[in-house]
């Protein structure tokens, strides 16, 4: 099991907590209360800053409730945290656009992340032709 060095903002800030068995996503939080106007964008503080381990790294995506809750989009839709990310003012944030006037208080549930070890190390072998399955050009859901 690794351990996770963490900062958090204050003493406002809910506490990170993993739930063996139920998920192995984590939520965070808004470290603010934030008001947005459609069409704003603005960098939402999460409270907390990390120390992840070399080769390891943060995949940051909205919850599945954040649009329909607070009518906010992740603006790069995936936020990657590389282990580099790790001093004392690397806080976390979640860049998000309004597509309607919200309010999200401190400490609502806006966002999730998992920490996944970095990609190995690949190689590209061009072939003139692949030979696995052909599936129409339309991946899992078949022809049109």
């Amino acid at each position: 099991m690794e351990t996770i060095k963490i900062q958090y903002l204050n003493d406002e800030i809910t506490k990170l907590d993993y739930i063996d068995g139920k998920s192995d996503w984590i939520d965070l939080r808004s470290a603010e209360d934030v008001e947005l106007k459609k069409g704003e964008f603005k960098l939402i503080h999460l409270g907390v800053a990390m120390e992840l381990p070399e080769g390891y790294e943060a995949h940051l995506v909205p919850r599945s409730s954040t649009f329909k809750n607070f009518g906010i989009i992740q603006t790069n839709h995936c936020g990657i945290i590389d282990h580099s990310y790790c001093g004392p003012d690397d806080w976390w944030r979640m860049p998000v656009y309004a597509v309607r006037d919200t309010k999200i208080q401190k400490n609502d549930r806006i966002c999730q992340f998992r920490i996944m070890e970095n990609q190995p190390k690949i190689r590209f072998d061009q072939v003139e032709k692949l030979e696995g399955a052909n599936r129409d050009g339309f991946g899992s859901t078949g022809k049109q």
